[in-house]
């Protein structure tokens, strides 16, 4: 994994919503399905999964919105309420204790890389993947590919909540 250094910084496009993430990421997705292509109007969308409790608002409170989503379970996006973009997501599998933070809202998105592609079976031809960043045409089993410590990170975060 390649991360920055901690805390980040993040906000809406009008900036009513700022955010900070304390830590680094338990991992990052860059997600080429098409629910994420049409959610949000570009090829992909790249999430870093980060514990709730280590996501700190800073100013603003977010509008949960709960989105279909392909696995038939919603998500739950939170969103400004007053430029209505999408800041990070609550998916069932992580529930309440996961919030996937849209890398493209923090101040330096170039900070984080995607850890994983999935679900390059619908990626855009015209997208080139890293050959170095493993990549799946659906999903994959964290098991073989996160690290220890990221599967520990992700079971006590599920664990507390």
């Amino acid at each position: 994994m390649t991360h920055s250094s901690f805390p980040l910084e993040g906000r809406c496009t009008c900036g009513a919503v700022r955010y900070r993430v304390e830590v680094a990421p338990i991992f990052v997705h860059c997600c080429h399905c098409r629910w994420c292509q049409r959610e949000t109007g570009s090829a992909f969308a790249l999430n870093a999964m980060v514990e709730r409790d280590r996501l700190a608002l800073v100013d603003g409170e977010p509008e949960e919105i709960l989105t279909p989503s392909e696995s038939g379970k919603g998500q739950r996006i939170m969103r400004c309420p007053q430029c209505r973009v999408a800041l990070w997501s609550h998916y069932p599998g992580g529930g309440d204790a996961i919030a996937f933070v849209r890398v493209g809202t923090l101040e330096t998105p170039d900070a984080l890389r995607p850890d994983v592609h999935i679900f390059t079976a619908s990626k855009q031809p015209w997208v080139v993947l890293d050959a170095a960043t493993p990549a799946f045409a659906e999903f994959y089993d964290p098991k073989q590919l996160w690290p220890e410590d990221a599967r520990q990170r992700y079971r006590d975060a599920r664990a507390s909540a």
